[in-house]
């Protein structure tokens, strides 16, 4: 019993190695030589590389175009904002000088911050306080006027200042609107 099982495991093992030979020659003829290629060389020039840049071009071209547009969208946008002069002129980064004459009301927006440089200017609000002075700590109600080189914060919604002498000069950070 033992000398058939010895046989059938040689012939198993025969047939299992004849098999493994016949697949591998089949994978390398299939995979092509240099003769005969699985993919030609002028296919890939000719066709697909071709295929590949032309892709690429066209994606390119529509994200440049796509930040060009962005990037224009976004100069006008502060070339508005510059441009406005007294109307939120102003921006967070540094302050603006403002020159006013007398009568002339310079509404103020919330978080608004002045400082009075020359001249004299009155604040008007419907409630207290009006402003809240940075410089003493303390805040300023309705219808006071400003000291100068003193720091004015509005935080509240409403708040106007009033131009009494007739240059007054005030510089400016955040948002406002002279009229």
């Amino acid at each position: 019993m033992k000398k058939i099982s010895k046989q059938w495991t040689i012939r198993l093992g025969a047939l299992a190695l004849t098999a493994l030979c016949l697949g591998t020659g089949a994978a390398l003829a299939a995979g092509g030589d240099q003769s005969d290629p699985l993919v030609t060389l002028s296919y890939l020039n000719e066709t697909a590389i071709p295929q590949v840049v032309k892709q690429v071009e066209t994606s390119t071209a529509t994200r440049q175009k796509e930040l060009e547009e962005s990037f224009s969208h976004q100069i006008n946008q502060y070339l508005l904002q510059v441009g406005q002069g007294g109307q939120g002129g102003g921006s967070s980064a540094g302050y603006t000088l403002v020159t006013m004459t007398s009568g002339q009301v310079m509404h103020l927006d919330v978080g608004c911050e002045v400082l009075l440089r020359v001249g004299s200017a009155a604040v008007q609000s419907s409630d207290s306080p009006a402003l809240i002075d940075l410089t003493s700590g303390g805040t300023v109600g309705s219808g006071t006027s400003l000291s100068k080189n003193h720091l004015y914060m509005s935080t509240i919604e409403g708040r106007t200042l009033t131009a009494t002498a007739g240059t007054v000069k005030v510089l400016v950070r955040g948002g406002y609107t002279v009229v």
